[in-house]
């Protein structure tokens, strides 16, 4: 008979095991997301002593709206300050009450030349009312050249031209951003940003990297032509999906174009979220990566530097090698923070929250075991099923 000592210490060992494989992993990862991101500041580099060559086509911008984001005029405004010949605004909102129509009404009396249109988007035409409204902006879209981006999105005056410089390029079919998120002061926001630029955004460097180039979208910048949009079906063919960012690069990719991820790094004003709220953004978004990605999701538990270093030193009883361990992977899981977070997105906040990297991890991994086991997200206040990718409305 096997006595209770014995079989903690198999436990042990297992875990132990478990704990070095995830390490080895971790670093290895964290090692191709800082070349992915030097290689990403090569490429800008070499792309600024490039001189424009080519014309600058008239572009329809798409917004749409529900509700008030911090700092919403302002960042709507940046569009507004564009130094760019020829280009529209149009914004969409499904509720003729929305409190954003009259944050729009400003602009449209603070730049009375621009061209800035409002569209009531009464139809809906699917589970995703974002995509549903530009379903019904796009009919107002005067020009061929699209770009839609979220509504929190603030750039700078140079963002037009510089987004739509790869379409000189014929086989390029979207222009895509990489984001930094700008806190509140809630411990849910500055979780929230620390995520963004030391979480996902490498993962995106990473993920182009070994893919030889992105073949999807990011919703803080989607460029790219209605010749392409028509060929994958138009935005009706997206109107259940909940990740359309993602599905219109991929789509357009799939087209044999190629999804560039451009320069340019734009800005997000995060909302002061609790830590429900905060964790609640985190399992929708975990999901729809798990049903758009299911492989590079799965794959992620080899990433949980902290968490498999923390279980070393555990299952170890404390030795002085697991000690070295941690050591080494949270100076790389920093090498990366200030690599991607600082140099490459130019977060100002990144350094000032990096204390808080490892209960971020933490986070991360709680919100990944969990969303492994459902279906169901909240989205601005509406309860989802989602399945392939797809979202079905769950009646209140």
């Amino acid at each position: 008979m096997i006595c209770a000592p014995r079989i903690m210490h198999y436990i042990l060992h297992i875990v132990q095991s478990a704990a070095v494989l995830g390490i080895v992993s971790s670093s290895l990862y964290y090692l191709l997301c800082l070349w992915s991101a030097f290689t990403f500041l090569r490429g800008r580099e070499a792309g600024r002593s490039a001189r424009p060559t080519r014309d600058l086509p008239p572009i329809s911008i798409l917004k749409p709206l529900k509700g008030t984001d911090p700092e919403i005029y302002e960042s709507l405004r940046s569009h507004c300050l564009q130094d760019y010949p020829e280009y529209e605004i149009i914004f969409g909102v499904s509720d003729p009450a929305d409190p954003v129509i009259e944050t729009v009404k400003a602009l449209q009396r603070d730049f009375p030349r621009h061209r800035i249109q409002l569209v009531l988007c009464l139809k809906n035409l699917g589970a995703n009312v974002k995509v549903s409204n530009l379903v019904q902006m796009l009919a107002e879209a005067h020009y061929d050249n699209l770009i839609v981006n979220d509504s929190d999105i603030r750039v700078e005056p140079d963002y037009l031209r510089r987004v739509t410089a790869p379409f000189a390029d014929s086989s390029v079919g979207m222009v895509t951003c990489l984001y930094r998120g700008v806190a509140a002061a809630t411990l849910g926001s500055r979780l929230e940003s620390l995520g963004i630029s030391t979480d996902f955004c490498p993962g995106v460097l990473a993920a182009r990297q070994l893919e030889g180039g992105i073949h999807f979208g990011l919703g803080s910048t989607l460029a790219f032509r209605r010749a392409e949009l028509e060929r994958i079906g138009g935005f009706a063919a997206i109107v259940n999906h909940l990740a359309d960012d993602y599905e219109l690069g991929a789509r357009i990719s799939a087209l044999g174009l190629a999804v560039k991820l451009s320069d340019v790094v734009v800005e997000t004003y995060l909302p002061p979220y609790r830590l429900p709220e905060f964790i609640a953004h985190q399992l929708r978004w975990a999901r729809g990566v798990r049903d758009a990605r299911a492989g590079g999701y799965m794959g992620l538990a080899f990433t949980f530097g902290t968490l498999w270093a923390l279980l070393a030193v555990v299952a170890s009883a404390g030795a002085r090698w697991s000690w070295g361990a941690l050591a080494c992977t949270l100076l790389l899981r920093l090498a990366v923070t200030l690599v991607v977070g600082w140099s490459v997105l130019r977060d100002r906040q990144v350094l000032k929250n990096a204390w808080l990297l490892p209960l971020r991890d933490l986070v991360a991994v709680a919100v990944w075991i969990v969303s492994l086991g459902g279906h169901t997200v909240s989205w601005r206040g509406e309860h989802f099923k989602l399945k392939d990718g797809k979202l079905t409305r769950i009646p209140s």
